[in-house]
């Protein structure tokens, strides 16, 4: 029956409040929600089921034991299972940032797992008799090993989505390498020209740096598997039993699947949260890898007329509210801001870090707000950047092989059978005149059309070495000529730098 307005009486150290009768919550719940209301936000999904995790596996352990009764542990059991499922989930009401180092999020866990229990024995919500927040629910635990500990499941739950879509990022960008291995461009340092690179081997560097970013984040997501479960208050294990200690963890294996391990030291594991940082960090670095794509992707498609023009990104949505026909990387910029947000996370994250003091860091819940929400970011942006950015992504091959042939850049190429004087005149002439580079390279009579087409082929500007070079000599001396005019390097220093 609906009982909207009516309340039921709990009390605490503080004094007696009246609680909502039809809610889950009880009343510490009720005290920190009023207390805490900062971001508007509740705990992330993710944290409330590793909570109800940490709980199933406590009243697991503690019926082992014989601590706890079998009935009292297997309705909690079941009241943890259904949260893991995803109910309940309103009754979690308190703010994602809080005083107390957890302790409100703790116990709102605790008094929605304890009510629901007592339901399941046939009792009423308030009836703390039967299944208490504190004497059955949270036995042989502390707010200082449950919190990190569910706080280090939640990242790892959420860490394998965006493991996966960097992965997905990692293939598409190795599509497009592929796709335009064979799209000649000219390379920029310092936003100058520089020398020809080939499109496929700048989308292929793109998905070399990813990769090492997603094997950095799994590396760092390994340290998330050391637990500090039966550490109680500042990791002396005070009200923890021993074999307590080993059973909670098999029996959190048991519900996660994963590999998890008591910390070598638990007051080490109870007061620093570096495992927290170091997971930051590595997503803040794949953070600045993203935005840097993001960057680059934005330059070479910038115009269509007064810019570089050398890719298309897909047209997504018109760009202007002013400007018929305009249409903006939006999908790129919005890579850019992910990535400040990252950055931005992170520098909040390393302020709690090194705000902690002796036995513990209090500052673990904006630590833990910010790091969820710089994982989901990652695995949101990610994805959207593969599916409405990357795969769409065509070149203009024609324009980035007129760049290339009407470009001083590539006179770099002709120094190992030109003297440098002699390139440098000739590009000083090419900036002067206008005239096509290859026009100036014949009228000297220095090289034949056929030997500079050799040395100026996409594949030895683009895939330098001295085994290139030398097959080129070979090339070269088989059209007749046995040292090129005013070479820098003749015959014998190439088979010098080939020794």
């Amino acid at each position: 029956m609906p009982t909207e307005g009516r309340t039921r009486v709990e009390k605490d150290l503080l004094g007696t409040r009246e609680v909502p009768e039809d809610a889950y919550y009880g009343i510490q719940t009720l005290r920190s929600a009023e207390n805490f209301q900062i971001t508007g936000l509740r705990m992330h999904p993710a944290l409330v089921r590793a909570f109800a995790m940490v709980k199933k596996a406590a009243a697991l352990a503690n019926m082992r034991m014989g601590y706890l009764q079998e009935d009292v542990a297997r309705a909690i059991v079941q009241a943890a299972d259904e949260v893991i499922a995803g109910g309940l989930r309103e009754e979690f009401i308190v703010d994602a940032i809080q005083g107390g180092a957890g302790t409100s999020m703790n116990m709102n866990v605790n008094e929605v797992l304890a009510n629901r229990a007592v339901e399941i024995l046939g009792g009423r919500k308030g009836q703390y008799e039967m299944v208490h927040p504190l004497t059955h629910v949270n036995m042989s635990q502390s707010t200082n090993d449950v919190f990190p500990t569910a706080a280090k499941l939640a990242m790892l739950q959420q860490i394998n989505p965006a493991i996966k879509a960097l992965n997905r990022l990692v293939h598409a960008l190795r599509e497009k390498s592929e796709e335009f291995r064979d799209v000649i461009k000219m390379g920029r340092t310092h936003l100058q020209d520089a020398v020809p690179i080939t499109l496929g081997q700048e989308f292929g560097a793109y998905a070399g740096a990813v990769k090492r970013d997603l094997e950095r984040i799994g590396r760092s997501a390994d340290g998330l598997l050391a637990i500090n479960m039966g550490a109680t208050a500042v990791g002396t294990g005070l009200n923890a039993d021993p074999e307590y200690m080993r059973l909670v963890v098999e029996e959190l294996e048991n519900t996660t699947g994963y590999a998890l391990r008591l910390a070598e030291n638990l007051v080490d594991a109870t007061q620093n949260v570096d495992l927290f940082t170091d997971v930051s960090s590595s997503v803040k670095m794949c953070a600045i890898t993203l935005s840097k794509i993001a960057n680059d992707l934005r330059l070479l498609a910038s115009g269509p007329f007064a810019g570089l023009k050398e890719i298309n990104l897909p047209p997504v949505q018109p760009g202007s509210s002013i400007m018929p026909g305009k249409v903006n990387p939006v999908i790129a910029e919005a890579v850019n801001q992910a990535a400040f947000q990252i950055i931005g996370n992170d520098v909040t994250i390393t302020l709690a870090a090194q705000a902690g003091q002796l036995e513990l860091n209090v500052f673990e819940p904006v630590l833990v707000f910010n790091l969820l929400q710089s994982i989901d970011i990652l695995k949101n942006v990610v994805n959207m950047f593969v599916d409405r950015c990357v795969t769409g992504i065509t070149a203009n091959e024609d324009r980035c092989r007129a760049v290339v042939e009407n470009n001083v850049g590539i006179l770099t190429a002709l120094n190992p059978y030109l003297s440098y004087d002699v390139v440098s005149a000739i590009a000083k002439e090419a900036l002067a005149s206008g005239k096509p580079v290859r026009d100036l390279v014949l009228q000297t009579g220095l090289l034949t059309e056929e030997e500079l087409g050799l040395i100026l082929s996409p594949e030895q500007m683009t895939r330098p070495g001295i085994a290139g070079a030398r097959k080129l000599r070979e090339k070269l001396l088989a059209l007749g000529r046995k040292e090129t005019t005013g070479g820098a390097r003749g015959a014998d220093v190439l088979e010098a730098e080939d020794r």
